[in-house]
């Protein structure tokens, strides 16, 4: 945004005095004077709460420098509802001028206030970009990835090699042995400290269970662009066979899982147990680098940092060889913004510009969907989906494509009462299937 400069042009002013036949004249001059423009307004409504700091240091910076006053609300995680807040967030006079869509449920539901994003320059330097009919609609935010994250060193001691985990009997065979390795090491109250697994299936983290782990349902040993799952479930079609084993999967992190964590923990318990080296796994992207990071790095009790990477989720019958990939949400721009000018150029100087590069790698520790960006991501868990990208070995990202609110709303809570008991596992299926066919009415 140029800044508006307002010259005050030097002016004469001649008064001329008659008097006895005498004619005065007098000249003044006024000092030039330079005022700026007030400063555009663009306010960005985001759900990532772990890049929150980041992304408002880089979007105060990028205000200062365009005269445009940046604000960031962010609302996620397990103390604010995004979906809910962000429909409120329209009916007010501040509504955001970007927000963000995580696939075709968000764009269905706010459909209106999408804008398309044709011609923009980012759109030729990513393959990423969210289109509904060949119309993109969303800036890719980052790429991400989840497996199994697994503390490497626990691992090693407890004789595992993580490049066997590929499906649920050499699970099963390695969390027992980890097991026998947390007895051995620390005695009968291991498990007072130690957890094979950290997993939350509380009603605050149905977005752990109802969208990342039911999309090993989606799409686990399938083809990168194979759809069909996703396709029949939103037909209100279930696959008795996929689902049944994956049913199995989900029965067997469940019973290797911290309790207290599986049924109260928050992300940040979830987070932390891992990052204190006291879980062997945990089911977490690679969006926790930077929590994980900021426990290794802090100044009070800080933790040894462990070398990590991943295994894939073993979600299908037999072989699972990848992890799950893609880009998990966009930014889009609000059809009724008085800043859509402010908000093309933000997104398009976070795609293009060093400053924007450094923010994603380096700040925000994000893989950049991007292929102009040569940055390299240093922490851990980004590195690994690196590497798991480059090798091919990656599965799709359908959860984001079920109606809006089906993953955390109504698969969700199957998934606590699961967790609890309340319901065995063939209850847990069948409920699942309920609920699936449901969306045939």
């Amino acid at each position: 945004m140029k800044k508006l400069l307002i010259v005050l042009v030097a002016f004469i002013a001649i008064f001329t005095l008659v008097g006895c036949g005498e004619t005065t004249t007098v000249a003044t001059t006024a000092a030039p004077t330079t005022t700026t423009a007030a400063p555009e307004t663009l306010k960005i409504f985001q759900n990532k709460v772990e890049i929150d700091v980041p992304l408002s240091a880089y979007a105060t910076a990028w205000g200062e420098a365009n005269n445009v006053d940046v604000e960031v609300v962010t609302c996620g995680g397990d103390s604010c509802a995004y979906g809910t807040q962000i429909l409120a967030e329209f009916q007010t006079a501040d509504s955001p001028d970007i927000f963000v869509i995580e696939g075709m449920g968000g764009y269905n539901e706010y459909v209106d206030y999408v804008l398309d994003l044709s011609g923009e320059a980012w759109l030729t330097d990513t393959d990423l970009t969210f289109k509904v009919d060949g119309t993109p609609y969303g800036f890719p935010v980052a790429v991400e990835g989840w497996g199994m994250a697994y503390n490497a060193e626990i691992l090693d001691a407890a004789g595992v090699d993580p490049a066997d985990l590929t499906t649920q009997a050499a699970y099963e065979t390695a969390f027992i042995a980890i097991e026998a390795y947390f007895l051995t090491t620390y005695g009968v109250d291991w498990a007072d400290d130690y957890a094979v697994v950290s997993m939350a299936a509380a009603s605050g983290m149905t977005w752990v269970t109802g969208l990342h782990n039911f999309n090993g349902y989606l799409s686990a040993g399938l083809a990168y662009d194979d759809s069909s799952v996703i396709d029949d479930l939103n037909a209100g079609v279930a696959n008795a066979t996929r689902l049944g084993a994956y049913a199995d999967w989900v029965d067997l992190l469940f019973t290797y899982a911290d309790p207290i964590i599986l049924l109260e923990g928050t992300y940040d318990t979830q987070v932390g147990k891992f990052a204190a080296g006291e879980a062997a796994f945990i089911h977490q992207g690679n969006w926790i680098d930077p929590n994980l990071m900021a426990y290794f790095e802090a100044e009070v009790d800080p933790y040894d940092q462990f070398e990590m990477g991943y295994a894939p989720h073993a979600a299908a019958a037999g072989e699972n060889d990848s992890i799950f990939v893609s880009a998990p949400s966009y930014y889009v721009i609000n059809t009724e913004s008085d800043s859509i000018a402010a908000a093309k150029l933000f997104l398009n100087d976070l795609a293009s510009t060093t400053a924007g590069h450094e923010y994603m790698v380096n700040e925000a520790k994000m893989i950049p969907a991007f292929k102009s960006v040569t940055l390299v991501p240093s922490n851990p868990l980004s590195a690994a989906v690196a590497e798991w990208m480059s090798s091919g070995n990656i599965y799709a990202w359908w959860q984001n494509d079920m109606p809006s609110g089906f993953g955390m709303d109504t698969l969700g809570p199957i998934y606590t009462n699961f967790a609890s008991d309340t319901l065995d596992k063939a209850s847990f299926i069948a409920a699942i299937t309920g609920a699936i066919e449901a969306l045939a009415d």
